[in-house]
């Protein structure tokens, strides 16, 4: 099992960013894919999941209105979309296989004006 994830991303308050996870080694619509943060000096926090095999998903309450979880089969990468960032969004981004023993690279989002 493999969860490649896009490089890192700096963007300024109030925009978006787009993280991608790329999985391979495994058939990608018979697994969730979860969603995690870890801003510096916290702990994991869970952002939400998706079910590639219909598209169901699930998010976090706090992150309800800001976060878009999508999949696209024919490349087996998820995406998480983070809009309105602020400064407290400054995090390394992961993606998880369902069960968390599977985990991308992490992903280093910076929100800096």
């Amino acid at each position: 099992v493999l969860l490649v994830q896009s490089g890192a991303e700096l963007r300024n308050p109030g925009a978006s960013v787009k993280v991608s996870c790329k999985a391979s080694g495994y058939t990608f619509t018979d697994w969730y894919i979860d969603w995690v943060r870890q801003v510096p000096g916290q702990g994991l926090e869970w952002m939400g999941r998706i079910d590639p095999g219909d598209g169901d998903t699930e998010t976090a309450q706090k992150f309800q209105r800001r976060v878009t979880f999508t999949a696209d089969t024919s490349t087996s990468t998820t995406y998480a979309e983070l809009n309105s960032l602020r400064s407290e969004d400054t995090a390394v981004y992961y993606c998880a296989r369902e069960g968390w023993y599977d985990w991308g690279q992490g992903t280093q989002v910076t929100v800096s004006s």
